[in-house]
């Protein structure tokens, strides 16, 4: 066999174990589509919840503007292949920073945020919307 046959085959080998071990193309979109992510507040002054759509593509998290959802704030983040999911949402002098896990149609997570005032911090859940 020779160097080019053997690097192929190494290749083909490595790209059927990335596939089957989930790390493949196939599993890019998993999680893609509408989400509706719901945050908690569990300590500081923080308002108690916050519902935000967002919307997941090739793995970027963006804000999803609905009729009638006011806010002027930014939301990014991502997901990975494997559903760990890493954002931020911003307004103003305001941010908060959550991780977690998407797993099939629903995820959950915590979060920490913090103003000039104030530190609060909590969970999030998530559920897919289309």
């Amino acid at each position: 066999m020779t160097n080019s046959a053997r690097r192929n085959a190494k290749l083909a080998l490595a790209l059927i174990v990335m596939t089957s071990a989930g790390v493949g193309p196939s599993r890019a979109a998993d999680f893609d589509g509408a989400w509706s992510v719901l945050i908690q507040t569990e300590s500081g002054d923080c308002d108690r919840a916050y519902r935000y759509p967002v919307r997941v593509q090739n793995g970027r998290v963006v804000y999803n503007p609905d009729p009638g959802f006011g806010g002027s704030f930014t939301i990014s983040g991502r997901v990975d292949r494997a559903g760990r999911v890493e954002v931020s949402v911003r307004r103003g002098d305001q941010a908060a920073f959550g991780r977690g896990r998407l797993e099939g149609d629903s995820g959950t997570g915590t979060w920490s945020g913090s103003s000039p005032s104030n530190r609060c911090a909590g969970s999030w859940t998530a559920e897919r919307r289309g």
